[in-house]
Order: structure tokens, then sequence, then C-alpha cells
């Protein structure tokens, strides 16, 4: 098997290349898009080292630990640190420090939504938002849409689903219909259960972290929608109802009275329907921007796959059927996006989750690595990595998903050595003198290792 990883991963590497040079000429057409799945960026890549051979000598454990002793012995962590590093063509295990302890991941557990939800629901599914008519009711539907919005512009992406689009269907069936005045309401009986996580504390929704999670939202329910923390609309159903009927009426439909909570009766007939992007794209962007709410909603997807409820508890339970279907172990989440102080995930089911995803046996997975940002380069380790920094060497060569919760640091991806290998890692600090930038550190020292 690990040749056929190895194969699988030299010729994902030749391609990366030319991507890289085809990217100079297209980068204006595609500058909106996050980065596909490449070992270094354009401003880095002529420093990059080569690819190591199929028959490149193995890696040796002990050069890998001492690269690592100085790093880890001067971050001022003694307790709550635990790490896990394997080769990723062939899933050896090189470096483990308490790495089956459980610990809180935070915002890695992103990493288990990402392959909880493309394992179950697929990457092609895609998410809908209905408007259905029943006499001269009309009620807009949510699905679980977490990045429906008002208007997009043209080119952005992923494409997403848009009101504007959604009322000028709606507008263009009622005419059909010879109804030009309807009431509106709105159905977000899809999620049952509590809006808000286990562990979470108020304060989230305050910072602009998360909005409360609901099936009808617009724009992740930011009062603005360009800001990423913005601060939150208190009631994200009604907003996206009331912005509907705004729309209505510009598409000539006069809505009668304010739009109302009401639940779609069965009889009524569907007569519009936007769809989001792909759930490969929404993978992608939660991962990039570490969006929470667009987690949220791809924890839900995941547990309709699998027949359970789209709450907590039912995203929980997908997740825990999905890691048994693939044998991942010692991952036990209470939410979707990491917010939740009760996850607890140990640094070898983190790397164990990453070469799964890197597995060419399991395509569909793949999503997880091409979401992962690029150190001092996109998402959030743009800023990470700099020149100026401790960890400067790891820019552009290395891939990882973040996480921060107070007290908590955590990161995990992959990372190129000097002598070109890939390998896996995960790093998580549980302890007040825990940050990313230390744990960035670590990933340096793995990115200078000649350890062949």
């Amino acid at each position: 098997m690990w040749q056929v990883r190895a194969r699988a991963l030299l010729a994902l590497a030749i391609l990366n290349i030319f991507v890289l040079v085809a990217a100079v000429v297209v980068l204006d057409v595609i500058e909106s898009r996050p980065q596909a799945a490449m070992p270094y960026p354009v401003a880095v890549a002529q420093d990059a080292p080569a690819v190591a051979p199929q028959d490149a000598d193995r890696i040796d454990p002990d050069r890998l630990a001492d690269k690592l002793d100085d790093p880890m012995s001067d971050s001022g962590i003694s307790d709550g640190l635990s790490a896990y590093v394997a080769d990723a063509a062939t899933g050896e295990p090189l470096f483990d420090r308490e790495a089956e302890d459980g610990a809180v991941p935070a915002s890695t557990t992103k990493v288990v939504t990402a392959v909880t939800v493309l394992h179950s629901a697929g990457p092609d599914t895609r998410v809908h938002t209905d408007v259905v008519l029943d006499g001269d009711s009309v009620v807009i539907v949510g699905g679980g849409d977490p990045t429906l919005t008002a208007e997009i512009e043209p080119g952005a992406y992923p494409r997403v689903a848009t009101l504007e689009a959604l009322a000028e269907d709606t507008a263009a069936a009622l005419e059909d219909e010879g109804l030009d005045t309807v009431r509106l309401g709105y159905d977000d009986t899809l999620y049952p259960g509590s809006d808000m996580g286990p562990g979470w504390k108020p304060s989230y929704v305050d910072e602009g972290s998360v909005a409360t999670v609901h099936a009808l939202m617009l724009d992740g329910g930011r009062v603005h929608p360009d800001q990423s923390y913005s601060e939150r609309v208190e009631n994200p159903p009604q907003v996206t109802a009331d912005a509907f009927a705004e729309r209505l009426e510009a598409a000539g439909i006069t809505v009668e009275g304010g739009p109302s909570p009401a639940e779609a009766p069965e009889s009524a007939r569907r007569i519009a329907t936007v769809a989001s992007a792909p759930i490969s794209a929404l993978v992608e962007k939660m991962l990039l921007e570490s969006d929470n709410n667009v987690a949220e909603a791809l924890a839900r997807q995941a547990a309709i796959a699998m027949d359970e409820e789209p709450s907590f508890q039912g995203a929980s339970a997908a997740v825990d059927e999905v890691m048994a279907d693939l044998g991942i172990d010692d991952v036990h989440v209470e939410d979707g996006s990491g917010l939740s102080v009760d996850n607890r995930i140990t640094a070898k089911a983190l790397v164990d989750l990453v070469l799964a995803a890197a597995d060419p046996d399991r395509p569909d997975l793949y999503f997880t690595l091409t979401g992962l940002p690029t150190a001092n380069f996109t998402g959030t380790l743009t800023e990470r990595y700099s020149h100026d920094s401790d960890a400067a060497g790891g820019a552009g060569v290395v891939r990882a998903k973040t996480g921060t919760l107070s007290g908590v640091s955590t990161l995990a991806g992959t990372v190129y050595d000097d002598d070109g290998r890939l390998l896996a890692f995960a790093f998580m600090a549980n302890n007040e003198a825990a940050s990313g930038q230390t744990l960035d550190t670590f990933a340096d020292a793995i990115s200078e290792c000649g350890c062949s």
C-alpha cells in the first residue's frame, strides 16, 4: 500500500509544479479562489527542496526527535503538550509525544468535520434553499446553507446561492400562477435542539466568532458580511426572511404584512430553489477561513447523510459512525467547529485523519488537504511564518489547520522536510503558555530537517 501512496504523492508533486507555472498565467482569473493543493506558493517556489524520490532513504526518527527537542524545550510548555508526526507516503510513525492523550482540539476539530461530511454526504452534494407555495402563501424554507447571501459579484468563488436569484425565480413562478400579492412565511425547523453548542461561551456570539446556528441564515448571520468577525444579528431566520421580502417587492411581488415563522405544509409545492456550492468547496472555505458557521452546517449535513437528526447531538453521532468506519480512534466531538471545550481528540487521531485524506483509495476526502491554509500565504496562516518570525523556514512548505481557544493552541497538517519528504503532523498544547507562534516553530523545525 505504501508504494501506491508514494506513487500517488509523487504524481501529485509533479502536477503541483505544473500548477505553479500555470498559475502565473491565470492568476488574475482565479485570484479569488482558495489555493489548490500545492506544496509551495509561487513567491517561494524557487527555494523549495526537490521532492524526494520513491526510493529515498527512510527518515530517521531519532534525527527528527533531535530536531524537535530544542524548540519544544524552549517553548516553556512542560505540561499539556502532545505531538505526532508520520511519513505521509507510508504512514510510518516518526515522532510521538503523548500522542494518545486526548486534548481540547479547538478549530482543528474542523479536520474531523471535513473528513466526516466528505465521507458521508460526498463532495458533490449541494445544500438547497427552497420556496414553496400553498394557496396565496409562500414559505422560504431553510435547508442549512450557511453561505446564502443577498447578491454576489461576477467571478466570485465559490459560486454561492443568492436571495436575488431566489426572489427572481419566485416572482416568475408566481406570475405564472397569476399571483402578484402573497403572504410570506419562513421555515427554520430543519435543525432541532439548541442553537448554541455544548461548552460554548455566550461571548462567542457577542464577539462575532459565530452566529447562533440555524437552517435559514443570510451571510452567516453577520451584520457586516465583509467582516469575518462581524457582530451577529439576533434572529438570523427573521433577518433572512425580511431581506427576501424586500427582494420579492423589488421583483414586483407585493408581500402582505411582515414575514412570520411558518412550517411549510406537506401539501405545498416547491416553486423555486437555489443551491450552495458543492460540499467540497464549502469544506475548503471552512478550513481556509476557519468559518465556524460553515463548520456547524457541514456537521449537520453529515448527520442528515447518516440518518441522524441535524442537531449538535446528531452531528456528534455521525462523527462517531464515520470514525468507526474509517478505523480512526480517540475522536470525541460535541460540535463541528471546535468552539466546544468538551471536545477531545488525540494528536495521533488528527494525523490519522490527514493520512486518510491523502489516501489515493479515498479521493472524496482529498478536499480536506486542498482546504488547508498555506504558511505565510493563505487563510489563517497568512500572517504566520513571516520572514522576520522564528518559523520563517516553514513559509510555503507548511499547510495546516490552526486552532485557538483560551489556553489552547493546536496545529495539524502537512510539511515538506529539507529532503523533500512530505510528513503529516499534529501539535496540541493545552496550557496557558500555548500560542500558535510557538507551535509554528515545531513545524518549522521539521521543514529544516534533513532527516533521511
